[in-house]
């Protein structure tokens, strides 16, 4: 295991509503908080279809901290698409009523705590491609699912 794990619904609660409301600091942003704010979208927010609105939602979250969305930085297509696939698969996994923190740390101990997981999906020049970045695009080494 590397990086952060959750103790507290709380917290969990409070970097997804952070990232929606474009109030949490960019040094809080980590590897961890991403998935954070996924977990939280998914399970708590019924009223966001996340593989629609995670796009707009994650844009607007970038501009907000001073970022921007362009064909080498900010908003990436495939990341996100993957990473929303990747967490629906954890959670599936996991017995009905698990808490926000629990639900977290497991999609994080399945794998995903590692921020190079992508890779083995993809390789590095497709993954980081401008087309990847503005448009869904399959894995090119092994399935996702």
């Amino acid at each position: 295991m590397t990086g952060r794990r959750f103790e507290r619904d709380e917290d969990v609660a409070a970097i997804g509503l952070g990232m929606v409301e474009c109030t949490l600091p960019k040094a809080q942003w980590t590897h961890e908080a991403h998935w954070a704010a996924t977990v939280w979208l998914i399970q708590t927010r019924r009223d966001i279809v996340v593989e629609r609105d995670m796009p707009n939602l994650i844009r607007r979250y970038n501009e907000a901290c001073g970022g921007q969305n362009t064909d080498t930085a900010g908003y990436h297509e495939t990341i996100t698409q993957a990473s929303l696939i990747a967490a629906r698969k954890a959670l599936a996994a996991l017995p009905e009523g698990t808490s926000l923190c629990d639900a977290v740390n497991a999609v994080l101990d399945s794998g995903l705590d590692d921020p190079q997981w992508l890779l083995r999906h993809w390789r590095r020049e497709t993954l980081f491609s401008v087309r990847a970045r503005r448009e869904w695009t399959a894995p090119d080494l092994a399935p996702l699912i």
